[in-house]
């Protein structure tokens, strides 16, 4: 039987040590994951932030949930926000679980063994369909980062990046150097 959004944001405030989404419907804990997928993520993150003025932006590390639909919320691996979704969550809804609806400028997944195959199946699909502004997978493993950008027809731009200094396209004088956090 299919979960509301709102027993979803029940059981997640509830457990505060879940990472509990919505998948068609259900819940579902998120896995744990591995050092080398952790590690990434957190790099890229504190990476991304150093880089981003903090009253324009916060950088989360597998901690807000971005609305796919009514029954898909997720938790991606790295996002930026702006500082005014934030602000705006904060004062409108203080007690609500942190659930981003409107487009972010960057959304990251990290290839795990575990969710690797639903990250593109389902995650990544679904981040185009919200209308997020820069998509990326990064595989450790294969040494890939896949960027998708979308366009302003709505459709999406991709490529396949092996290394290098890669530039957000919706964050200006950002910069990631992709040999780094491969290194790791």
């Amino acid at each position: 039987m299919p979960v509301s959004e709102e027993t979803y944001e029940r059981v997640a405030l509830e457990d505060p040590d879940g990472k509990w989404e919505l998948r068609c419907g259900r819940l579902r804990n998120k896995p744990d994951m591995t050092t080398q997928h952790n590690d990434m993520a957190d790099v890229l993150a504190f990476r991304l932030q150093q880089q981003l003025p903090l009253d324009q932006f916060r950088v989360g590390s597998n901690s807000a949930r971005v609305r796919i639909s009514e029954s898909h919320n997720v938790i991606p691996d790295v996002v930026v926000i702006p500082r005014s979704l934030v602000d705006a969550r904060k004062r409108e809804f203080p007690t609500r679980l942190e659930t981003y609806r409107d487009a972010l400028p960057l959304i990251v997944e990290v290839w795990s063994p575990l969710t690797g195959a639903e990250d593109l199946t389902e995650k990544l699909p679904g981040y185009q369909a919200r209308g997020d502004a820069e998509i990326w997978y990064l595989h450790p493993i294969e040494r890939t980062l896949r960027s998708s950008v979308r366009r302003p027809d709505g459709g999406y731009d991709e490529q396949v990046h092996r290394g290098g200094v890669v530039q957000p396209v919706a964050l200006p004088n950002v910069h990631v150097d992709l040999d780094e956090l491969f290194r790791l």
